[in-house]
């Protein structure tokens, strides 16, 4: 299998390595609008390094990895579908929910699959933590506990270009609550303070936030994020119900320490950074992406999946503007 990757910045050259370590891929051709970025890549990891997404797309690939700035997923993911190529692009699918819903519609009347980026779908503990939900092991639940803590900001040029922390970070706490659960939001109540860098105030935004989701049967989430967390980067999720509770992200490697005395849990160097703490995930999705490719499954998350995140981004970020709970209803225009 010959895949391309457009895009060879932090996370494209992370999937590059991680592509061409799988069994199922056979090649690799890259681009990247920065021609020293792509240069180390093929010297890296032998790809064949081309000029364009064009001549990427002309180089006989049979799928592609769009790991390029957000502007360009919408016409990338676009050029991928009129290739017939199947395409799996990093979330999101669009800078706003207004270019992602253009997308939508331009993939709708095509079979060329559309895989979005989620990784924490192909992440064992989260993967087991839905199997519990969907076995009806806990019981009904009752409350669900999500965590997404950064050990710190991103340079300014990204907060300013991100479209806000709900938009860039707490999405994926929205996506896994949805994945796991099975249920859809229909109301957010969010808050925000700016407790470090001043960059992220002046471009508008908030560094530490809490949001409180209804879900349609009732179940109560909370989700809570910083990018300033100094003992590293902490990803939860907690399952509440009236027979049993779990936790994804309870191990040795937990960035928290017990006040407790004599307590020794977690024993073991807390996580880092994204790319440590979901290394395995991200190459299951992208093994799955080469299934998908192969025709052996369709898209575990699609378009249709990302925007549904998107929208609960979209009502938090209004309800942390106007002070008030927003349902989905108020934001989502399909």
């Amino acid at each position: 299998m010959r895949i391309g990757i457009l895009g060879l910045g932090r996370i494209g050259a992370f999937h590059a390595a991680t592509l061409a370590a799988l069994d199922a891929v056979d090649s690799l051709v890259v681009t990247d609008p920065f021609a020293e970025a792509a240069k180390a890549a093929g010297e890296r990891f032998g790809a064949e390094v081309v000029d364009s997404p064009e001549a990427l797309l002309a180089a006989g690939v049979d799928g592609i990895v769009v790991a390029a700035a957000t502007d360009a997923h919408p016409e990338l993911i676009r050029a991928g579908v009129r290739a017939g190529v199947p395409v799996f692009c990093e979330k999101p699918v669009a800078r706003s929910m207004a270019e992602g819903l253009e997308v939508l519609r331009f993939v709708q009347d095509s079979d060329v699959p559309v895989h979005i980026g989620y990784n924490r779908r192909f992440d064992a503990g989260f993967t087991a933590a839905r199997d519990a939900v969907r076995s009806g092991e806990l019981g009904t639940l009752h409350t669900v506990r999500a965590t997404t803590l950064d050990p710190a900001p991103p340079p300014a040029a990204y907060v300013a270009a991100s479209g806000g922390i709900f938009r860039d970070c707490s999405v994926h706490d929205f996506d896994i609550i949805r994945w796991v659960t099975g249920r859809e939001v229909t109301e957010v109540y969010a808050v925000g303070g700016n407790r470090g860098a001043d960059y992220i105030r002046e471009a508008g935004d908030a560094d530490t936030t809490g949001a409180v989701l209804t879900l349609d049967d009732g179940t109560i989430a909370v989700v809570s994020n910083s990018r300033h967390n100094g003992r590293g980067y902490d990803v939860r999720l907690e399952l509440h119900g009236f027979s049993d509770s779990l936790a994804v992200g309870l191990d040795d490697k937990l960035p928290m320490r017990s006040a407790e005395p004599g307590a020794t849990f977690p024993a073991g160097t807390p996580h880092d950074f994204f790319m440590d703490r979901f290394a395995d995930a991200y190459r299951a999705e992208l093994a799955a992406f080469t299934e998908v490719v192969a025709g052996a499954r369709p898209s575990p998350c699609t378009i249709e999946d990302a925007l549904e995140a998107g929208w609960i981004a979209e009502a938090a970020t209004l309800s942390l503007r106007g002070h008030r709970p927003v349902p989905l209803s108020e934001v989502r225009t399909v």
